[in-house]
């Protein structure tokens, strides 16, 4: 059976949906922006959200949303280290979501299994961190675009995303890098349309490739809000749930949410469903 290798930890695939509970550490994140930015709060809510079904917690100390104001790499490793400080043991892997190379070897030293690598591009920089600490790799698909700025994909987005997939597996192989340590990630949000979005979660079993993890992330996005008329980001639970419902159908392994509890219940009845548990 293939798995997810990613630091301490090896999460088998084929058998469950896991859940990464988003922890922004930051005072300007979409939907909960100052919310877990001191570090004590932080680090109850990571214990919280194991308790409720996290499967893995994913650290964000700079926000990624429309109109962020970007921080520094030492700015995001001062956020990081004062919660690593107080995070203690959590039995479940520990993501970082960052961009800079500096600031992953950092969290990888203090215990970090997981670099979810949202810069959109193959960095030697990233995979040299990544393969010595033997840590998994997220890799997120941005088509150069951002959460403010969008691409035009004359192929049509699921090719477009598909070919960056290819790339960057054939990247990690020629850079000694295992296979089962690398997840792939269409990047729902970034660098995309409405429509693009909407394609991505319609069209996620084109976007499987056996034996590599799949991670969907729409969790309270702008295509739920749009998609729904739902405003307020942290009101879109519902849109969110459906969301991922149809990403798990079309294969998704790893499913990356605000409402831990809710989304590991939903992702129960698609496992009985989809997986035959």
């Amino acid at each position: 059976m293939s798995s997810f290798n990613c630091g301490r930890y090896s999460l088998p695939l084929g058998e469950k949906t896991y859940i990464m509970g988003i922890l922004n550490i930051t005072p300007d994140s979409f939907s909960d922006g100052g919310l877990w930015n001191a570090p004590e709060k932080a680090a109850v809510r990571a214990r919280e959200m194991t308790a409720q079904g996290a499967d893995i917690i994913d650290i964000g100390a700079q926000s990624t949303r429309p109109g962020h104001i970007e921080i520094s790499a030492d700015e995001e490793i001062e956020r990081l280290g004062a919660l690593f400080e107080v995070l203690g043991n959590l039995d479940v892997p520990v993501s970082v979501d960052t961009y800079y190379p500096k600031a992953a070897e950092f969290a990888l030293k203090k215990g970090a299994d997981i670099i979810n690598d949202v810069s959109g591009v193959f960095s030697a920089e990233m995979a040299e961190a990544v393969k010595n600490y033997k840590a998994g790799w997220i890799v997120m698909h941005t088509g150069g675009g951002s959460a403010d700025k969008v691409t035009v994909y004359e192929e049509g987005v699921t090719e477009n995303v598909k070919s960056f997939f290819r790339k960057i597996l054939g990247e990690c192989k020629r850079f000694g890098i295992d296979a089962s340590r690398v997840c792939l990630d269409p990047g729902i949000g970034f660098g995309k349309t409405y429509e693009d979005n909407l394609e991505l979660i319609r069209r996620m079993n084109e976007l499987k490739i056996p034996e590599i993890p799949l991670l969907a992330g729409a969790s309270r996005k702008r295509v739920i809000g749009t998609a729904t008329g739902v405003e307020q980001a942290d009101k879109r639970l519902i849109g969110t749930i459906a969301a991922h419902c149809a990403c798990m159908a079309g294969g998704a392994d790893i499913i990356r949410v605000h409402d831990v509890a809710q989304s590991a219940e939903s992702a129960k009845m698609c496992d009985a469903v989809y997986r035959k548990r």
